[in-house]
């Protein structure tokens, strides 16, 4: 009874997993693999308290393989090499109808060297990767490696699926049994929680250790407020509110309020998020909400980016603070956005369409002969270096995708594009040389 309340119910099989029915449920992928019992090399990517390592241990348990964990924040190198040559043992003496498995938790934390490690196992089928982590896999786990595994995403649980969890605690835990539980209200265990499995039970445990013998554990806003107060800032930044606050800092930039952004910031900053990650939201919003408004709010976007790397907190959080009240005075436009997107969609309804002849290279004669490059009009040789001529495929013609925005520097740029076709389209003679 020592163990922790979220230890003594983590689930055994899928049949007791809650959440995640997009690859748990009917039809999916890791569901699937389970009924197989063919397991592949993927990343768990998710907020803590989601069930990530859980998972793991329950596709372990129901393949019937040697199953294998490290932590990524205590093991190194030598570790990984020496798990790795016991499952080469393993796949070579017992268990030739499946690869041994290495989970590593948080696996964010393993330098370069230390991921480079696994490369030649995972590819030669040594052994099959299962890494859990709660940062985006594409900028804290290599590409090499990112190529031998997918990566599945796991969502904080919905309320339905707390309301699930705290239903089954109370009727299957002994040491709740016996007090006895009162449930009054959830609202502010669910908002503590955040979608997270681990704390929801973690704070039933210390209800629970809190409460005299003889009397039944009371779960009621008030009661749950109460025992949480002395938490130094509400902000979690792996739950729900790191997904809020985050939010609402980008869409108070987006909407050119200089000072709720601050103030989320602040928020951000006083609950310890990770600078780097404040920082690279602001780069990707220069691009995405300002873009040709304004084309130096990415390079002070990426400028402060390199800082906050350099600096850390708190001297990082000062080039936050001013890239985020420039970019929220900044103009706006997402025209390079919206542009991409329909572009995208364009090439999703029409293929792979050939690219006309006048536009391929032709770098050895029989290309030539067969016409790539002929008749393509080098722009430099005419007025203004600039031509009409198709640079979409034939099939195409030309589809208008990028459209300008209402703010000065885009209006400017596109008068001076509409200007340069029309009178492109009467100057088609080639300068002499």
């Amino acid at each position: 009874m020592n163990q922790p309340l979220a230890e003594r119910l983590r689930p055994r099989s899928l049949d007791d997993y809650i959440g995640q029915l997009h690859l748990v449920g009917e039809g999916g992928v890791v569901r699937r693999m389970i009924e197989s019992g063919k397991v592949s090399s993927f990343i768990l990517w998710g907020p803590p308290g989601v069930g990530k390592t859980t998972l793991a241990r329950i596709i372990a348990n129901s393949v019937n393989v040697p199953f294998y964990t490290l932590s990524a924040v205590s093991a190194g190198v030598k570790e990984v090499r020496e798990v790795i040559e016991r499952c080469k043992g393993d796949a070579m003496n017992m268990f030739a109808g499946g690869r041994p498995i290495l989970f590593i938790d948080e696996i964010h934390r393993f330098s370069k060297a230390q991921q480079d490690s696994l490369l030649g196992a995972v590819e030669s089928g040594v052994v099959t990767l299962i890494g859990a982590t709660t940062e985006n896999p594409s900028f804290e786990v290599i590409r090499p490696l990112l190529s031998r595994a997918q990566v599945y995403t796991l969502r904080p649980l919905e309320e339905a699926d707390l309301r699930h969890l705290l239903d089954r605690a109370v009727a299957g835990d002994s040491a709740l049994q016996l007090h006895g539980v009162s449930i009054e209200e959830t609202t502010a265990l669910f908002r503590f929680a955040g979608g997270d499995a681990r704390k929801l039970l973690n704070i039933i445990d210390l209800l629970e250790q809190s409460t005299p013998q003889g009397e039944p554990v009371v779960i009621n806003d008030k009661v749950v407020t109460e025992r949480l107060q002395e938490n130094p800032s509400a902000y979690d930044k792996n739950g729900e509110m790191h997904y809020d606050i985050i939010s609402a800092f980008i869409k108070s930039i987006r909407g050119s309020d200089p000072d709720a952004a601050l103030y989320w910031l602040a928020r951000m900053i006083r609950g310890g998020e990770d600078p780097e990650f404040i920082a690279r939201r602001l780069l990707i919003l220069a691009a995405e909400d300002i873009s040709l408004a304004n084309p130096n709010a990415l390079l002070l976007a990426n400028a402060t980016f390199e800082a906050v790397h350099k600096l850390g907190f708190p001297e990082g959080q000062i080039p936050l603070a001013e890239c985020t009240v420039y970019l929220a005075l900044s103009a706006k436009s997402n025209s390079t956005y919206t542009g991409l997107h329909n572009a995208m969609k364009l090439v999703e309804e029409t293929g792979d369409l050939p690219v006309p002849l006048h536009l391929r290279n032709a770098p050895t004669s029989l290309m030539k002969d067969m016409g790539y490059g002929r008749d393509y009009k080098y722009a430099h040789n005419y007025p203004g270096n600039f031509v009409v001529q198709q640079f979409m495929p034939d099939e195409l013609g030309h589809r208008p995708l990028w459209q300008p925005c209402d703010n000065p520097a885009e209006m400017r740029s596109a008068a001076l594009q509409n200007q340069r076709w029309q009178q492109g389209a009467g100057a088609d003679q080639e300068v002499k040389q």
